[in-house]
């Protein structure tokens, strides 16, 4: 049963279910994500190389760390977070590297994807109101917050 609160069982097993949803595209995306940005990390080349080999791995870090802390927000409120890589593909958001992208290409590419993270992030924070979850709602703000700075550097670097 969730923990969840509502007054109307029949609205509460609905906000639960988009919740968990909007939860587990989340485990998903930041799964995909991690390993794309790994990708990057050991594929970057060029004289911006040092700086992106570890620009990339800090974020990965960033990445796992938001997909622990909502798996197991998911556990908590009674859902079951996605924990296969075909349910992380087929529910992510964002999609796996491709090809050798350009150094430039590839902070783009992240870019597009964290702009979709926190269009996504902002979803979540609807779903966990609609849902009477302030927590969920708060601990998805932050990462988004997080977000949102990520892709401002970013886009500083690319002259954006």
């Amino acid at each position: 049963m969730s923990t969840l609160k509502n007054t109307n069982t029949n609205s509460v097993e609905e906000a639960a279910v988009h919740l968990y949803e909007a939860l587990n595209r989340q485990v998903a995306t930041w799964s995909v994500l991690y390993t794309k940005l790994h990708h990057f990390h050991w594929y970057v080349k060029g004289p911006h190389f040092f700086r992106l080999h570890a620009k990339f791995e800090e974020l990965y870090d960033e990445a796992a760390g938001h997909l622990d802390t909502i798996a197991e927000r998911l556990l908590a409120i009674g859902g079951r977070p996605a924990a296969t890589m075909a349910e992380y593909l087929q529910l992510s958001i964002v999609r796996e590297a491709e090809g050798q992208p350009s150094a430039e290409e590839m902070v783009a590419t992240v870019v597009s994807d964290l702009k979709l993270v926190a269009s996504d992030l902002a979803t979540g924070m609807e779903s966990a109101e609609s849902a009477g979850d302030p927590s969920t709602a708060d601990i998805l703000n932050g990462m988004r917050e997080s977000v949102d700075k990520h892709i401002w550097m970013l886009n500083a670097f690319l002259g954006k």
